[in-house]
């Protein structure tokens, strides 16, 4: 499934090669370790949160090299279960916390050849520990280690899989701060490090993935004490793939953009909305469109 380097038309193996190299964190719609504006707020030890995710992505075109090598569509509906718990250590809040992924992934038009997947994603296990926790000046800063545990579905003669067959590690850092007014900025950046699958295709074969990096940056401006609108820009790079030692040209160099809202229409419930798509794409799909739903509880 290597993608050649002369950009010919290729088959349905070469471009699920490059999608299964590109889906990633959640094989749902990115490798990276995306994050709302607000998520590094810290709360005070004690509270609960219950949170469930609903997203709906829509890919239409595949890259390589910066050039588009085919067309269709590659749709997603994910929905993620998530538990965190805010609890004080030495000092330090820290929010242990785990996130599991499901729904499907289908491809249609000149992707039908890829098929369809459905079922649970690999679990996601995290604890943010915040090093800077300022409420009355409205400043965090926080660490997260995440790890992703393979217990997602996977079929090796799937084009498309939920699950990635593989452990995952990514450290990421997060900052918030007020800017002027009612506007405030959160910063993240995270590395993600691959273990090995080795039993990638049809073959058996072992993939390797190199360190994927990406940076996200969110403007939020609380129109109300319950409201804010926001937009983000995000940029991942790396993440190169071989199979059996054999590169296969597929380095990420991603932008996207995203814009939304965040509302709390009770002091203990949160709603937020989110659109996306990306701005470009290097190699694997481009989300044409990206809708995402949350809905959380405070208790």
């Amino acid at each position: 499934m290597k993608l050649e380097k002369t950009l010919r038309p290729f088959g349905t193996r070469q471009a699920a090669g490059i999608l299964c190299a590109a889906l990633g964190v959640t094989s749902l719609p990115a490798a990276a370790v995306d994050v709302d504006a607000g998520d590094y707020t810290a709360l005070p030890a004690g509270t609960n949160l219950g949170v469930l995710y609903y997203q709906h992505a829509e890919d239409n075109k595949v890259f390589a090299n910066g050039n588009q090598v085919a067309g269709g569509n590659l749709k997603s509906d994910t929905s993620i279960l998530r538990g965190v718990h805010y609890m004080d250590i030495g000092g330090f809040i820290v929010d242990p916390q785990f996130l599991l992924p499901f729904g499907n992934v289908r491809g249609s038009d000149n992707l039908q050849a890829l098929g369809s997947s459905g079922g649970t994603a690999d679990l996601i296990l995290a604890a943010t520990v915040w090093l800077v926790n300022n409420p009355d000046k409205k400043t965090y800063f926080g660490v997260t280690p995440y790890l992703f545990v393979p217990t997602g579905s996977y079929d090796r003669n799937r084009a498309l899989n939920l699950g990635e067959h593989r452990w995952k590690e990514t450290m990421q850092a997060g900052f918030i701060t007020p800017l002027v007014g009612n506007l405030i900025l959160d910063l993240i950046a995270d590395v993600t490090i691959f273990g090995d699958n080795k039993d990638y295709g049809p073959g058996g074969a072992t993939l390797k993935q190199d360190p994927l990096v990406e940076g996200q940056v969110w403007l939020r401006y609380n129109a109300t004490q319950s409201l804010d609108v926001r937009v983000g820009f995000a940029e991942s790079y790396g993440g190169r793939t071989t199979v059996n030692g054999v590169s296969q040209q597929n380095r990420t160099n991603t932008n996207k953009f995203s814009a939304g809202f965040a509302w709390f229409p009770a002091p203990t419930w949160q709603v937020l909305g989110i659109y996306g798509q990306d701005i470009s794409v290097q190699n694997g799909p481009k989300e044409e469109n990206h809708f995402k739903v949350r809905l959380l509880k405070v208790f």
